[in-house]
């Protein structure tokens, strides 16, 4: 069951990446052919965009993470407990031993982040650290490893350039739609009523499906990678107890006061707000469901 269960995540995972993908191409093919008549070009543009991009974030992604969300990095003398649970949740893990931080909040939470194993970091809250006995504390470590292990740190970061990169082309073009001068509209009527239905759907799908479809993607990768890295938790701990007593715990807590937004779809629990009614928006699974995963381990 449990390997089951992470094979069909990866394989989800993979599919959410490839439309992830669709998405960012899709975007930059709209917003060359408003801009420049030339679908190429902005497809072009986006994938450089993208490039750029990654070259910035990629080299050290954890520092920047941490920053946002005033983590301080600890070592083993400032919390040995924290410190032996990270490293023997590692060493059964068999990734290198992350970084590791605390975030001065007491609303328990965990995540983590990083390029790689081997450039990676976790952090907790101080709230989780004061409500989680060992057994609790070892079940969201080995899910901050599993993220760690299973590459989810990478796949999250690469998520959040895709998404970066269709939020700008579509301010691009909300901020500059109306100065284009399209030669198009002057030939026959028949040619003018099919580049107008084009030009339509394409800055319907810039301005508005675009970024739309591609929030929607990122939130279906995040929850796909909190079940996954679950039943990886279970893997690492032997014990769905430990996690599916730290989820409730979690789940009954209120919202972080201070952590970044855009680092909300990496932590083990929706940070800022609860959820909604429909789950169509939600960056994490129910909790109810995912216990409900771990019960039947």
């Amino acid at each position: 069951m449990l390997f089951q269960q992470i094979a069909r995540n990866k394989r989800k995972t993979a599919g959410i990446m490839v439309v992830f993908t669709l998405i960012l191409a899709l975007a930059g093919v709209g917003f060359g052919y408003l801009f420049a008549d030339n679908p190429i070009l902005g497809l072009f543009i986006a994938l450089v965009a993208c490039a750029i991009y990654l070259l910035i974030v990629l080299p050290n992604p954890a520092n920047l993470v941490m920053s946002l969300n005033h983590a301080q990095e600890v070592h083993e003398a400032d919390n040995p407990e924290l410190w032996h649970v990270v490293q023997d949740m590692a060493l059964v893990g068999k990734v290198p031993m992350p970084r590791v931080f605390i975030i001065n909040d007491a609303s328990p939470n965990a995540f983590a982040t990083g390029r790689d194993p081997e450039h990676s970091a976790v952090a907790v809250t101080q709230g989780l650290l004061d409500m989680m006995n060992r057994e609790e504390l070892e079940g969201v470590l080995g899910h901050e490893i599993s993220h760690i292990r299973n590459y989810d740190i990478l796949v999250s970061t690469i998520a959040a350039v895709l998404v970066g990169v269709i939020s700008y082309l579509s301010g691009i073009a909300s901020r500059y739609i109306w100065w284009i001068d399209d030669d198009r509209d002057s030939d026959n009527d028949s040619n003018n009523a099919i580049v107008m239905v084009f030009k339509i759907v394409a800055i319907v799908f810039v301005l508005i499906l675009g970024p739309l479809c591609a929030s929607l993607a990122q939130m279906a990768l995040s929850r796909n990678r909190e079940y996954l890295a679950d039943a990886s938790s279970v893997g690492l701990t032997r014990n769905p107890q430990g996690l599916i007593s730290a989820l409730e715990k979690i789940d009954g807590s209120d919202p972080m006061k201070q952590a970044d937004p855009s680092s909300a779809g990496m932590y083990i629990e929706n940070p800022l707000h609860k959820r909604g009614t429909t789950h169509l928006f939600d960056s994490h699974p129910p909790t109810k469901d995912r216990i409900e995963r771990l019960e039947k381990m």
